[in-house]
């Protein structure tokens, strides 16, 4: 695997292992949603799980299409800047895509599930940069539904970012879970 994105791989791996960690300490509590149209923790967990599935496929999908894929360029790197900016500006929260929230149910499995599965999809993700054409590394990749076209690079950073982003909604989770009932209303306005 290239050097870069081992180091990328590196670290969504250290940010995805924090934020399970975080999920798990809140053993019971991680199926109670915090508030009314608020996501549990299980639920967070589960959006990142089908996030990183359907990008690994999409990944898996274009590099077969190789000789059609465009070289990025200055503005894939700006929009690319930007949406790491974003993602990890902590007053900015986003809706997910609707494909993506209607594939995040209200029951979805326990964490002692979900965590071997993205182990399952992890490892195939690892597979695919292990694998992954020299040729392709500076090629889009990946479409994000707001930037638009990622290289390999790009997308792994918007990986990582993405699992950042969530680490600080289960930070609040875990405040409002833990918080005793009927504690001054704050459990209902924070998301």
């Amino acid at each position: 695997m290239n050097h870069r994105l081992h180091l990328r791989l590196e670290q969504l791996e250290q940010a995805t292992t924090r934020l399970l960690d975080m999920a798990q300490a809140l053993g019971d509590k991680s199926h109670q949603v915090p508030g009314p149209g608020q996501w549990s923790a299980d639920q967070v967990v589960q959006h990142l799980l089908v996030a990183e599935t359907g990008i690994g496929q999409y990944i898996d999908k274009k590099v077969q299409q190789a000789e059609g894929l465009d070289k990025a360029g200055l503005l894939t790197f700006v929009k690319s800047r930007m949406l790491r900016l974003a993602l990890r500006l902590p007053f900015l929260r986003f809706k997910a895509p609707r494909y993506l929230a209607a594939l995040t149910p209200d029951t979805v499995p326990t964490l002692a599930e979900l965590r071997p599965e993205w182990e399952r999809v992890r490892r195939q993700l690892e597979r695919t940069l292990n694998e992954f054409p020299s040729p392709l590394l500076n090629r889009m990749i990946f479409k994000h539904p707001r930037s638009g076209m990622l290289n390999i690079y790009q997308t792994l950073d918007f990986m990582v970012d993405h699992v950042l982003h969530h680490q600080r909604q289960l930070e609040r989770i875990t405040k409002a879970v833990a918080a005793p009932a009927g504690a001054d209303g704050a459990r209902q306005r924070g998301r």
